[in-house]
Order: structure tokens, then sequence, then C-alpha cells
């Protein structure tokens, strides 16, 4: 793959690849005769990771701040375990059964697929890196210790970690969305 279509470097996708979402504008999908329920919620499931990192991203930076409650350690092993377990699941859903049914239906955007798949490798890497730096936290709080390194090392993880998963999910959901309102694809 391009090294400049890698998800650490890419601004959006390549112009090759946006024939259908520029064809179908984010702002036109929900009105769409072919935008179904099960497609506003794959939509709804990206934000709530969106939404899930941003409070990961705001706690971390409370317990910086010394404006944390004590319950700091038990809601980032909660909440990152909840993050990293759905993110994995749903990346799983979307290697087996989604991409497969959708990467055949139109042949101007099937290379997106491949750009999509390279993705989720890349963030399984990242998402290790997040447990790591989430553990050095919680262990260093488990030990009394007030954790400030290991947060502040969280907190990078965290801001990074957001800008490729933000990128990611932007360009899954322009080349998906549009196929669906194309092709009146199910995603079933």
């Amino acid at each position: 793959m391009d090294k400049n279509l890698s998800l650490d470097l890419r601004t959006g996708l390549p112009d090759h690849l946006r024939v259908l979402a520029d064809k179908y504008p984010r702002d036109m999908w929900q009105g769409h005769p072919n935008f179904n329920q099960l497609t506003a919620f794959w939509l709804d499931r990206h934000l709530m990771f969106r939404k899930v990192l941003d409070k990961l991203i705001a706690d971390t930076q409370a317990h910086l701040d010394a404006k944390a409650g004590p319950r700091y350690g038990a809601e980032l092993s909660r909440y990152t375990g909840f993050f990293l377990q759905e993110l994995h699941g749903h990346h799983g859903i979307e290697d087996a059964h989604y991409f497969p049914q959708f990467k055949p239906l139109d042949a101007r955007v099937a290379g997106a697929f491949d750009l999509l798949d390279h993705d989720h490798h890349a963030l399984d890497a990242h998402l290790h890196d997040l447990a790591n730096d989430t553990n050095a936290v919680l262990r260093a709080l488990q030990a009394g210790h007030k954790a400030q390194d290991e947060a502040g090392a969280l907190l990078a993880r965290h801001e990074a970690f957001q800008t490729f998963l933000d990128r990611h999910l932007t360009d899954e959901e322009e080349v998906i969305v549009p196929l669906v309102l194309e092709y009146g694809a199910d995603m079933n």
C-alpha cells in the first residue's frame, strides 16, 4: 500500500475512492430513501466510540489537573475495557461480514476496502499500546501513586489515537454509507 495512504499520514480518502462520497455528501445521508435503520445504528456505534474516547481524554485530563474524583481508576479501567472490546468486535464484524458484502458492489471503490482493512491492522497496534498505557496508570494508582507521569503518557496516547480513529471512522463512513445509498445495500 502507498505509504501516503497509511492511517498515520492521510487526511482523507484519496480522490479516486471518493466517487460515491462526492455524489452523496454527508448532509444528505439521513434524508435519502435508501438510508436504513441498520446504517443509522452503525453510524451511532461510530459516534459512541468517539464519545467514549472523548470521556477517557476528559477524565485523564481531569486526573492530571487534580480534579478527578476517587473513581478515576475504576472508571478508566471500565471504560477502556469497554472501548477496546467493542471496537475490536466492531472491526471484526466489518472485516468478516460488511466489507466482503460491500466490496463487490462497485469496482470504483473496491480499493477502499483494502485501505480500511489496512487501517484495522494499524489500529490493532494502537489499541495494544492504549491498553498498555492504561494498565501502567492503573498499576501506579493501585500502588498508591498519583500516576502523573503515566497519566500524561496515557493522555498523549489517547489524543494521538483520537486522530487515527476519527480519520478511519470518517473514511469508512464515506465509503460504506454512499454504497448503501447508491445500491440500496442492506447491512444485515
